[in-house]
């Protein structure tokens, strides 16, 4: 089928859905949006209605629930699903359904099989040492041993002490937990025996597998990650560039993200960051090579103060900070939208240019404008947005579902995210800058229970957090 005859239902809400709208726009896709009762003001339901008519917005109980998901592509004659990110884009049993249903469907990302191999933390540890690609040191697969364990936890304690950490930390994870259950930190070797025990023990009696994971514990490191574009044959990867997310919240969330990830000749590091770039983004195509990788996808790393990298994991979606790649970003001479590209690519249309026709131009900044109290832990904030706005500028793009012209109730079913404001500059001194500028002149009025002094925004911290950009 001609991608231009596709209709893409897109399965998400907020400032990623009006951005999958508008890239259909420009593919000249017809799409179909859902939303809850919770988002029935949200700036993606009156786009899709602006754009397309009240047929092209259908409300749903809840964004999760598949089988309503599959209900309103049928109902729309969608044939493709865009998932965002969040809720379905890493869930690769409904990719394999979208694609192997009585009515089949495109699934606009990664095959089902690459989001199941990598998606597993484990298995992608064990496919980059196969590729001689730096993982965190560690355990790949479930250790039963308490022998093995010693000897595992043994070389740990002396990595750190390579790397002139006294007070040395390592992870004890029950490797069939979740969501930060069964795991403790070890801070010497004498404590180690009794912790493994425990964790074992734990991890049988509310698993039903006693297998263990033993990770370093790595302090004082930079986030960085590489963003790769790929056909949907897994033949064709390339590029666009590094990003640095090393700004985050005290619930490790992202609050700035700047490409590319570090400045070299600029800052001074007491490595060689250059080196450290091409590094990461090497290891990172070799294994989307070797994996036969297939849409657009993420390779995250930390780096060590010593300039050491280590692979993390690999996100088999589109990221929310996929736009400060785009904004540096330059397909022979042309400005690309990543977005547009994942949809144009899981169509299954070619990639039709190559590494060498990429190009890289200044250096972006991407703000996540957040309801929270950062004094407070980044406690999220409810209450209804009053005024919202900022000044236009050519250097400056602002992604959001909250509208200029009337109030808005924050969700709190929902992440607290109200923007993204994406800035562009020449170089790392102008980019600041202009960033700076854009947060002094953006207006973000609220209240909550009618009390204006309830209301908490980040700006304050993002302003202060610009300061230190890309400094390790």
């Amino acid at each position: 089928m001609s991608i231009d005859r596709h209709k893409v239902l897109i399965a998400n809400r907020g400032e990623i859905a009006m951005r999958v709208i508008r890239a259909c726009r420009r593919l000249g896709l017809d799409f179909v949006c859902v939303y809850t009762k919770e988002d029935q003001e949200c700036g993606h339901v009156r786009l899709a209605r602006e754009l397309a008519g009240h047929k092209a917005v259908y409300r749903i109980d809840s964004y999760l629930d598949s089988n309503e998901i599959f209900s309103v592509a049928d109902a729309a004659g969608a044939t493709a699903v865009h998932p965002g990110y969040g809720f379905f884009a890493e869930d690769f049993r409904f990719a394999r359904r979208v694609v192997r249903r009585d009515r089949p469907m495109v699934f606009i990302g990664p095959s089902w099989w690459v989001i199941r191999d990598l998606g597993d933390k484990i298995n992608t540890k064990r496919i980059a040492r196969s590729l001689d690609v730096p993982t965190v040191p560690g355990s790949d697969r479930p250790v039963y041993s308490e022998v093995e364990a010693e000897e595992i936890a043994a070389s740990l304690f002396e990595f750190q002490a390579t790397q002139g950490i006294v007070d040395g930390v390592i992870m004890v994870k029950a490797s069939a937990g979740g969501g930060g259950m069964g795991i403790e930190e070890v801070g010497s070797f004498d404590e180690f025996r009794s912790v493994f025990r425990r964790i074992r023990n734990y991890a049988k009696r509310n698993f039903g597998d006693e297998g263990v994971l033993i990770e370093q514990r790595i302090f004082d490191f930079n986030h960085l990650e590489v963003q790769l574009v790929c056909e949907r044959s897994g033949k064709g990867q390339i590029h666009f560039g590094t990003r640095n997310c090393s700004i985050q919240s005290t619930g490790k969330q992202k609050r700035v993200e700047v490409a590319p990830g570090f400045a070299p000749g600029v800052i001074p590091y007491t490595f060689d960051a250059t080196q450290v770039l091409e590094d990461i983004t090497r290891y990172s195509l070799t294994m989307a090579h070797e994996t036969g990788y297939d849409n657009v996808g993420t390779w995250e790393w930390i780096v060590t103060p010593k300039g050491e990298p280590f692979l993390m994991e690999v996100n088999t979606r589109i990221q929310v900070e996929n736009g400060v790649s785009s904004i540096i970003s330059r397909v022979n001479g042309s400005p690309v939208d990543i977005i547009t590209e994942q949809i144009r690519l899981g169509l299954g249309d070619s990639l039709g240019y190559e590494q060498a026709d990429v190009e890289f131009d200044g250096v972006g900044i991407e703000y996540r404008i957040v309801a929270e109290n950062t004094d407070n832990r980044f406690t999220p904030c409810a209450g209804r947005i009053l005024r919202f706005g900022w000044e236009e500028h050519d250097w400056l793009e602002i992604y959001t579902q909250v509208p200029r012209n009337v109030s808005y109730e924050i969700p709190m079913e929902y992440d607290p995210n109200l923007a993204l404001a994406i800035v562009w500059g020449k170089d790392l001194d102008e980019v600041k800058a202009r960033g700076l500028q854009f947060l002094n002149e953006v207006v973000l009025e609220g209240t909550v229970g009618g009390r204006s002094d309830e209301f908490y925004t980040n700006i304050a911290y993002l302003r202060n957090k610009t300061h230190k950009i890309l400094e390790f």
